[in-house]
């Protein structure tokens, strides 16, 4: 079954709740860019892909409501400051209004070659996983978090398809549980085995060999190769080197940031402690003990085996990071 995140109905946008999943499958129809800027901000829709599309169509709904496009682009530029595809497909449709181009043939543009690319990734990324690979994955990197398909999860499909009767490892990614409520409910979907497990128990199924690859997603990627992902992504890749286990990054050209280099140009997301301190609405912290909440980490590129995009495969430990 092809699940999909949004879809543009020519005046509005429809949008899966993924707050709500698994226990509902919630439609919100958006009519306005404030609306869709609070879908971001308010993690209605993730993944960096699913953004940056719904971005583009927030910015077509501004635009022909006679908005100043300029305060449309940063309401919804400053949604969330690390997902870079937000960014790309943002100066995408800002350029084409300039140039007097279709600024919906472009947001129509942005998502048809974002699931094209997915389905690339896909072929090409299903080629490093071996036959009956037990794969562990983290956050949720599948046809919810992008114009269909996915970028690692859409590799694990891929592979799945293919016959390698893959059995996947789903990290329930804390706190906002991408995993455990977005990734198992695509799984099921797809009918591809799969178990979920507490992010703490990553370490020990490598050491008792019961993981054979790591693939991940990504949600800006430096011109050095620094990937910035869901918070708990750079631990796995710690692991996954310690024991010696290929870690994949799987992500399409537009997540690529070519003005941004080192690990101190990524600007990391803090969300509200609230989301640490509560699963919805029950308390599991004191409620005068504080928390942190960053919502990404950074991995840097010796510890990542291959990146993969629609054009290839990358080597960063080759290239001396």
């Amino acid at each position: 079954m092809q699940v999909k995140a949004f879809r543009w109905m020519g005046d509005r946008l429809l949008l899966l709740d993924q707050r709500e999943l698994p226990a509902r499958e919630v439609w919100l129809e958006l009519k306005d860019y404030r609306q869709v800027a609070s879908a971001i901000k308010g993690m209605a829709v993730r993944g960096a892909p699913a953004i940056g599309c719904v971005a583009a169509y927030g910015f077509l709904l501004g635009v022909r409501a006679g908005e100043p496009p300029s305060l449309v682009f940063e309401t919804l530029k400053n949604t969330r400051p690390t997902a870079y595809n937000l960014f790309w497909a943002l100066n995408r449709l800002w350029r084409a209004l300039e140039e007097g181009r279709d600024i919906e043939k472009e947001a129509l543009s942005i998502e048809e070659e974002d699931y094209r690319a997915n389905r690339r990734m896909g072929e090409i990324g299903q080629e490093l996983i071996p036959k009956g690979a037990r794969v562990l994955t983290h956050c949720n990197t599948g046809a919810l978090a992008t114009a269909g398909w996915g970028t690692a999860l859409g590799v694990i499909r891929s592979a799945h398809l293919s016959g390698k009767e893959v059995f996947v490892w789903v990290d329930e990614t804390r706190p906002y549980l991408q995993g455990s409520r977005l990734t198992a409910w695509e799984l099921l979907k797809e009918g591809i085995p799969h178990k979920v497990i507490t992010d703490s128990t990553a370490g020990f199924l490598m050491r008792k060999g019961l993981v054979d690859c790591v693939v991940v997603g990504a949600d800006r990627i430096t011109r050095d190769y620094f990937v910035a992902n869901k918070i708990g992504t750079y631990a796995l890749s710690v692991l996954a080197k310690a024991h010696r286990i290929p870690f994949y990054v799987v992500a399409p050209s537009s997540t690529f940031d070519p003005n941004s280099y080192g690990e101190e140009s990524i600007s990391i997301e803090e969300r509200s402690q609230e989301e640490v301190k509560r699963v919805k609405d029950t308390p599991v912290a004191p409620e005068g003990s504080p928390a942190l909440h960053l919502a990404f980490d950074i991995t840097p590129p010796e510890n990542i085996t291959a990146i993969i995009s629609e054009k290839g495969i990358i080597w960063p430990s080759r290239q001396g990071g």
